[in-house]
Protein backbone atom coordinates (compact mmCIF):
# COMPACT_ATOMS: atom_id res chain seq x y z
CA UNK A 1 0.00 0.00 0.00
CA UNK A 2 1.43 3.38 -0.98
CA UNK A 3 1.58 6.19 1.55
CA UNK A 4 -0.68 8.48 -0.49
CA UNK A 5 -3.50 5.91 -0.58
CA UNK A 6 -3.26 4.79 3.03
CA UNK A 7 -6.74 5.53 4.39
CA UNK A 8 -6.72 8.24 6.99
CA UNK A 9 -9.32 6.32 8.95
CA UNK A 10 -7.05 3.24 9.15
CA UNK A 11 -4.57 5.16 11.29
CA UNK A 12 -7.41 6.41 13.47
CA UNK A 13 -8.74 2.88 13.81
CA UNK A 14 -5.28 1.79 14.94
CA UNK A 15 -5.24 4.60 17.50
CA UNK A 16 -8.57 3.26 18.80
CA UNK A 17 -7.10 -0.22 19.26
CA UNK A 18 -8.52 -1.88 16.15
CA UNK A 19 -6.47 -5.06 15.64
CA UNK A 20 -7.68 -5.51 12.07
CA UNK A 21 -6.36 -2.06 11.18
CA UNK A 22 -3.07 -2.98 12.83
CA UNK A 23 -2.89 -6.18 10.76
CA UNK A 24 -3.59 -4.30 7.54
CA UNK A 25 -0.86 -1.78 8.28
CA UNK A 26 1.54 -4.59 9.18
CA UNK A 27 0.80 -6.37 5.90
CA UNK A 28 1.30 -3.13 3.98
CA UNK A 29 4.64 -2.09 5.44
CA UNK A 30 6.36 -5.09 7.03
CA UNK A 31 8.11 -6.42 3.92
CA UNK A 32 9.74 -3.14 2.94
CA UNK A 33 10.66 -2.40 6.56
CA UNK A 34 12.19 -5.85 6.93
CA UNK A 35 14.33 -5.34 3.81
CA UNK A 36 15.48 -1.97 5.10
CA UNK A 37 16.37 -3.34 8.55
CA UNK A 38 18.11 -6.36 7.03
CA UNK A 39 20.22 -4.06 4.86
CA UNK A 40 21.48 -2.38 8.04
CA UNK A 41 21.99 -5.35 10.39
CA UNK A 42 23.01 -8.01 7.82
CA UNK A 43 21.35 -10.78 9.83
CA UNK A 44 17.92 -12.27 9.02
CA UNK A 45 17.11 -13.39 12.57
CA UNK A 46 18.01 -10.01 14.05
CA UNK A 47 16.09 -8.19 11.32
CA UNK A 48 13.01 -10.29 12.04
CA UNK A 49 13.33 -9.66 15.77
CA UNK A 50 13.69 -5.91 15.29
CA UNK A 51 10.71 -5.88 12.93
CA UNK A 52 8.57 -7.54 15.61
CA UNK A 53 9.88 -5.08 18.20
CA UNK A 54 8.98 -2.24 15.87
CA UNK A 55 5.36 -3.29 15.45
CA UNK A 56 5.04 -4.08 19.14
CA UNK A 57 6.17 -0.52 19.82
CA UNK A 58 3.67 0.77 17.24
CA UNK A 59 0.86 -1.12 18.95
CA UNK A 60 1.76 -0.09 22.50
CA UNK A 61 2.22 3.57 21.56
CA UNK A 62 -0.61 3.70 19.00
CA UNK A 63 -2.48 6.47 20.82
CA UNK A 64 0.46 8.82 20.26
CA UNK A 65 0.57 8.35 16.48
CA UNK A 66 -0.32 11.56 14.64
CA UNK A 67 -2.64 10.68 11.71
CA UNK A 68 -1.84 14.04 10.12
CA UNK A 69 1.81 13.06 9.59
CA UNK A 70 3.36 10.49 7.28
CA UNK A 71 2.89 7.06 8.85
CA UNK A 72 5.55 5.57 6.57
CA UNK A 73 8.13 8.12 7.70
CA UNK A 74 7.17 7.44 11.29
CA UNK A 75 7.69 3.69 10.83
CA UNK A 76 11.10 4.15 9.24
CA UNK A 77 12.19 6.50 12.00
CA UNK A 78 11.19 3.97 14.68
CA UNK A 79 13.02 1.24 12.74
CA UNK A 80 16.14 3.39 12.50
CA UNK A 81 16.09 4.05 16.26
CA UNK A 82 15.72 0.34 17.01
CA UNK A 83 18.69 -0.49 14.79
CA UNK A 84 20.84 2.17 16.47
CA UNK A 85 19.85 0.84 19.90
CA UNK A 86 20.76 -2.67 18.76
CA UNK A 87 24.25 -1.56 17.70
CA UNK A 88 24.76 0.47 20.88
CA UNK A 89 24.05 -2.66 22.93
CA UNK A 90 26.55 -4.65 20.88
CA UNK A 91 29.18 -1.94 21.31
CA UNK A 92 28.64 -1.79 25.08
CA UNK A 93 28.74 -5.56 25.33
CA UNK A 94 31.93 -5.91 23.29
CA UNK A 95 33.62 -3.24 25.38
CA UNK A 96 32.61 -5.04 28.57
CA UNK A 97 33.90 -8.38 27.28
CA UNK A 98 37.21 -6.82 26.21
CA UNK A 99 37.65 -5.17 29.60
CA UNK A 100 36.78 -8.26 31.58
CA UNK A 101 39.15 -10.56 29.75
CA UNK A 102 42.09 -8.20 29.33
CA UNK A 103 45.12 -8.14 31.59
CA UNK A 104 44.73 -6.06 34.79
CA UNK A 105 45.05 -2.40 33.89
CA UNK A 106 43.76 1.05 34.69
CA UNK A 107 40.26 1.64 33.40
CA UNK A 108 38.34 4.81 32.73
CA UNK A 109 36.63 6.22 35.77
CA UNK A 110 33.51 7.52 34.05
CA UNK A 111 30.22 6.33 35.65
CA UNK A 112 29.46 4.23 32.58
CA UNK A 113 32.86 2.50 32.63
CA UNK A 114 32.62 1.85 36.37
CA UNK A 115 29.11 0.46 35.96
CA UNK A 116 30.11 -1.83 33.10
CA UNK A 117 33.08 -3.05 35.14
CA UNK A 118 30.98 -3.69 38.25
CA UNK A 119 28.09 -5.49 36.58
CA UNK A 120 30.36 -7.26 34.15
CA UNK A 121 32.11 -8.99 37.03
CA UNK A 122 28.85 -10.75 37.91
CA UNK A 123 28.66 -12.28 34.45
CA UNK A 124 32.40 -12.94 34.44
CA UNK A 125 32.07 -15.07 37.57
CA UNK A 126 29.37 -17.10 35.85
CA UNK A 127 31.69 -17.59 32.87
CA UNK A 128 34.58 -18.62 35.11
CA UNK A 129 32.37 -21.24 36.78
CA UNK A 130 32.12 -22.96 33.39
CA UNK A 131 35.89 -23.60 33.31
CA UNK A 132 37.56 -26.82 34.49
CA UNK A 133 38.51 -26.77 38.23
CA UNK A 134 42.26 -26.20 37.67
CA UNK A 135 41.76 -23.58 34.99
CA UNK A 136 39.07 -21.88 37.08
CA UNK A 137 41.42 -21.65 40.06
CA UNK A 138 44.26 -20.21 37.97
CA UNK A 139 41.97 -17.78 36.17
CA UNK A 140 40.51 -16.58 39.47
CA UNK A 141 43.92 -16.05 41.05
CA UNK A 142 45.30 -14.15 38.06
CA UNK A 143 42.25 -12.25 36.85
CA UNK A 144 40.21 -11.57 39.98
CA UNK A 145 42.93 -11.49 42.62
CA UNK A 146 45.48 -9.86 40.28
CA UNK A 147 48.29 -12.22 41.21
CA UNK A 148 51.25 -12.54 38.86
CA UNK A 149 51.99 -15.70 36.92
CA UNK A 150 55.05 -16.20 39.14
CA UNK A 151 53.01 -15.92 42.34
CA UNK A 152 50.42 -18.40 41.10
CA UNK A 153 53.19 -20.68 39.83
CA UNK A 154 54.73 -20.86 43.32
CA UNK A 155 51.34 -21.25 44.99
CA UNK A 156 50.18 -24.12 42.80
CA UNK A 157 53.53 -25.72 42.04
CA UNK A 158 53.29 -25.45 38.26
CA UNK A 159 55.42 -23.57 35.74
CA UNK A 160 54.67 -19.97 34.68
CA UNK A 161 54.31 -21.27 31.10
CA UNK A 162 51.53 -23.59 32.27
CA UNK A 163 49.84 -20.66 34.03
CA UNK A 164 50.05 -18.60 30.85
CA UNK A 165 48.61 -21.45 28.79
CA UNK A 166 45.66 -21.76 31.17
CA UNK A 167 45.03 -18.02 31.03
CA UNK A 168 45.14 -17.89 27.22
CA UNK A 169 42.75 -20.83 26.91
CA UNK A 170 40.63 -19.51 29.76
CA UNK A 171 40.31 -16.14 28.02
CA UNK A 172 39.05 -17.84 24.87
CA UNK A 173 36.52 -19.91 26.82
CA UNK A 174 35.31 -16.94 28.86
CA UNK A 175 34.96 -14.72 25.77
CA UNK A 176 32.94 -17.45 24.08
CA UNK A 177 30.70 -17.79 27.14
CA UNK A 178 30.15 -14.04 27.38
CA UNK A 179 29.46 -13.80 23.67
CA UNK A 180 26.80 -16.52 23.96
CA UNK A 181 25.19 -14.71 26.89
CA UNK A 182 25.03 -11.20 25.49
CA UNK A 183 21.40 -10.72 26.50
CA UNK A 184 22.24 -11.43 30.14
CA UNK A 185 25.09 -8.93 29.99
CA UNK A 186 22.86 -6.25 28.55
CA UNK A 187 20.15 -6.90 31.15
CA UNK A 188 22.65 -6.75 34.01
CA UNK A 189 24.09 -3.46 32.81
CA UNK A 190 20.72 -1.94 31.92
CA UNK A 191 19.17 -2.89 35.26
CA UNK A 192 22.04 -1.41 37.22
CA UNK A 193 22.20 1.68 35.02
CA UNK A 194 18.51 2.36 35.63
CA UNK A 195 19.05 1.90 39.36
CA UNK A 196 22.14 4.14 39.22
CA UNK A 197 20.32 7.10 37.65
CA UNK A 198 17.25 6.99 39.88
Amino acid sequence: MQENVTPYFLINQLRDGDQLAFTKLYDSYSKSLYRNILRMVKDEAIAEELLQDLFLKIWTSRENIDPEKSFKSFLYKVAENLVYTHFRKITMNNRMIDQLTSAPAEYGQSPEEMLIRKEGHKLLRMAIESLSPQRRRIYTLCKLENKSYEEVSHELGVSPATIQDHIVKGNKAVKKYLDLHRDIAVMLIAAQFIEHIR
